[in-house]
């Protein structure tokens, strides 16, 4: 849209996403269903979407960082059908809808299949974001890796000719035991201004986190291979800079540095499953460089809201990504002369370059037709090195693909929208002739180039019978890869070749659902119902120490459901459910019969909140959220027990700037984590989850 109509539309974004979740609006905000989901990547009005779309806006970002600051926290109390966090840096175990979802920033992918670390939730600092759009489901429309839907970070930018400053500090301690190595300490800035045709963002954000107790005052166990957030430290700058040429065509130029580390003050100490002993920390300083993560995201965007009638979109994006794990000492480090105790760290390095262009024309037919097109391209090239002995862990791999898309929007009736969409991909590997560590056999494996291509298909509808009821059915495919690089270096068979390799063909994903919406008066209403099911899934095995992928096919089903209601101006009630099951083939007969575990799919969930705004200065908010019970038949020692927990907060506004006080866990209960219940029965993480944590916060706008 031209840059009049964009800085209106962003004027009026912040209360109608506050609307959306709970957060009090103006009555002049514009009504939720005229807000535009950009990362549909044809503008789709939520209300036209015949997807569940969720959109977490500045505000409850903000809301949700007064008790942590864990991207994977933030996401799992928003989305029930996000897994529970694990406390740590590494996102292994943590699903969206059951299958893995695409991150990306400003719709640059931050996600790396090809070596997948379960790091991508962890590069950026959510204090850059202005809000998030969440697309539930599979989806091929950003192409590789939302299997299980969409979370795009939209990072802050400025609305016309303003300039806005916000400034926080914080300190975050267990109510249980208060001293120099549990306090953790938190400031972030961020700067947004224009002037003539010219806009400019700027972000700086620095925290450092103690050390995390449980409910009786214990250590919880730092991962120390795996990475942790626990005693780490750190930091994001980010910057954007735009230019209008005219009222229809922008140039924006955005970074982000982002880096996260460990302290190396502590090392695990085993727990043990059969009695109940949680794994925890000790003061000891680990071997090797402490985990880490550390990305570089540059992005150059032209749009041209008027080129011949059409709306055009250009991106050219990097993204540097590295991924450091501590030192363990494994079956698969082991080697003779390098490393005959098996101790080593590893660390993923994934460099990707891409474009995406869009083209979009909206008006067509008397304004009943919209058409998208365009094509996206990606080279991805990806290694796992052994850094303590300097072997190759994971062969370079390089990923080359190309897409081009179309989708339509045809709305012959005001109540009828059908949507419907087709995308080709074409891939490529690249994989040179390598050999495997000594503990795979040391075997050569001949080198390759397989290619794959699939033709990704959508189709939706929306019917409004009324103003304010809403039915929608959708179809969609996902297009992903397995872990390859897990793949390659688990080979230990010689003779193999990359061309011939069943496991590193592609992931396709089909999702199916149907639900409806309500929108009357102080009532929103949405449920759904989906079913996710893939031919030839992927699903992690252990095998001692060893992970391996077993291809086979998965389904999975779900109901998500959400009811918001504004009881008055003042206060206002929100209650979400996610129930989801899933199967596998694990024999190769055609028929599922082994359930997923918690390192696939989330427990069911309820979450529920209320806030309330007291006086113009005093304002409060509170969350629980309870994960169910869930038994695994064929595994029973991966039963999970259920827990709640429950957040507060308080706000109160100074004659400058705002205080918080915020308990996160406030009955302290005691639990371990879904992850370390469910996923694996491991007594090196068998975490309990963290006990009762106070923050009190300051923040200013101005």
């Amino acid at each position: 849209m031209p840059r009049k109509k964009l800085s209106q539309q962003m004027l009026f974004l912040l209360p109608t996403l506050s609307l959306s979740l709970g957060v009090m609006a103006d009555e002049d905000a514009v009504k939720l269903d005229e807000l535009t989901i950009t990362s549909t990547r044809s503008d789709t009005l939520i209300k036209d979407s015949p997807q569940v779309v969720t959109v977490i806006s500045q505000e409850e970002i903000q809301q949700q960082m007064e008790f942590s600051s864990d991207t994977s926290q933030v996401l799992s109390s928003l989305l029930p059908s996000f897994s529970p966090s694990r406390q740590k840096l590494s996102s292994a175990g943590e699903t969206f809808r059951g299958r893995s979802p695409l991150f990306l920033i400003d719709g640059v992918p931050q996600s790396n299949p090809l070596r997948d670390s379960q790091r991508d939730g962890h590069t950026i600092d959510l204090s850059m974001v202005e809000r998030i759009e969440v697309i539930h489901g599979a989806s091929a429309i950003h192409g590789l890796g939302a299997t299980g839907g969409i979370i795009n970070f939209i990072t802050k930018r400025p609305t016309a000719n303003t300039l806005k400053q916000r400034m926080s500090v914080s300190t975050t301690m267990p109510t249980n035991k208060i001293d120099a190595e549990t306090m953790g300490y938190r400031a972030d800035y961020s700067l947004l201004g224009s002037q003539n045709n010219w806009e400019y963002s700027l972000g700086l954000s620095y925290e450092t986190q103690g050390l995390y107790l449980d409910d009786d005052e214990d250590p919880i166990g730092v991962d120390n291979t795996q990475g942790d957030l626990m005693d780490s430290r750190s930091y994001d700058v980010f910057a954007k800079l735009g230019y209008w040429f005219d009222d229809n065509q922008n140039l924006e130029l955005s970074i982000n540095r982002f880096q996260l580390e460990g302290d190396n003050n502590y090392t695990s100490v085993d727990g043990n499953l059969a009695n109940g002993t949680p794994t925890t920390s000790i003061n000891a300083t680990p071997m090797g460089d402490a985990p880490r993560n550390r990305v570089l995201t540059t992005s150059l965007t032209y749009k041209n809201f008027d080129l011949a009638g059409m709306e055009f979109t250009a991106q050219a994006y990097q993204q540097e990504f590295e991924a450091l794990f501590g030192v363990t000492d494994s079956t698969s480090f082991v080697d003779p002369v390098l490393a005959p105790e098996g101790f080593d760290q590893s660390q993923n390095e994934s460099d990707k370059n891409g474009a995406k262009f869009t083209l979009m024309k909206d008006g067509l037919f008397d304004d009943k037709l919209k058409l998208t097109t365009g094509i996206d391209i990606l080279e991805d090239t990806t290694e796992q090195r052994l850094m303590l002995t300097g072997r190759s862990y994971v062969p370079e791999t390089q990923f080359k693909n190309y897409a081009p898309f179309i989708q339509a929007q045809f709305k012959p009736m005001e109540s009828v929208v059908f949507n419907t969409g087709l995308r080709y991909e074409k891939a490529k590997l690249n994989v040179d002739t390598y050999q495997t560590v000594a503990s795979k056999n040391g075997v050569t494996v001949e080198g390759g180039n397989p290619e794959f291509s699939e033709t990704l298909f959508n189709i939706g509808t929306v019917v409004s019978p009324t103003s304010w009821l809403s039915l929608f059915a959708n179809y969609s495919e996902g297009f992903g890869m397995p872990d390859v690089g897990r793949v390659l270096r688990g080979i230990d068979t010689p003779g193999l070749d990359v061309d011939n390799f069943l496991d590193l063909k592609p992931i396709v994903t089909e999702n199916s659902e149907i639900g409806f919406r309500i929108d009357w008066q102080q009532v929103n209403f949405e449920i759904s119902y989906y079913q996710s099911d893939s031919d030839l899934g992927s699903r992690l095995q252990q095998v001692g120490d060893d992970f391996f992928i077993q291809r086979e096919e998965t389904e999975i089903t779900g109901v998500e459901t959400t009811l918001g209601y504004q009881v008055n101006k003042a206060n206002h009630l929100q209650l979400s459910y996610s129930h989801i099951n899933g199967r596998s083939d694990s024999d190769g007969d055609g028929q599922v019969d082994r359930d997923l575990t918690g390192a696939d799919i989330p427990p069911n969930r309820l979450i529920a909140s209320w806030s309330a705004n007291w006086s113009p200065r005093v304002s409060s908010f509170i969350q629980a959220s309870h994960n169910f019970t869930r038994r695994f038949d064929e595994n029973p020692e991966l039963d999970f027990d259920s827990y709640t927990l429950v957040d507060a907060s308080v706000g109160y506004k100074l004659p400058a700037g705002k205080l918080n006080l915020a308990f996160a866990n406030l009955l302290n209960k005691d639990y371990f984590t879904y992850y370390s219940q469910s996923a694996q029965a491991n007594p090196t993480r068998y975490f309990k989850g963290r006990g009762r944590t106070v923050t009190l916060g300051y923040s200013l706008d101005f």
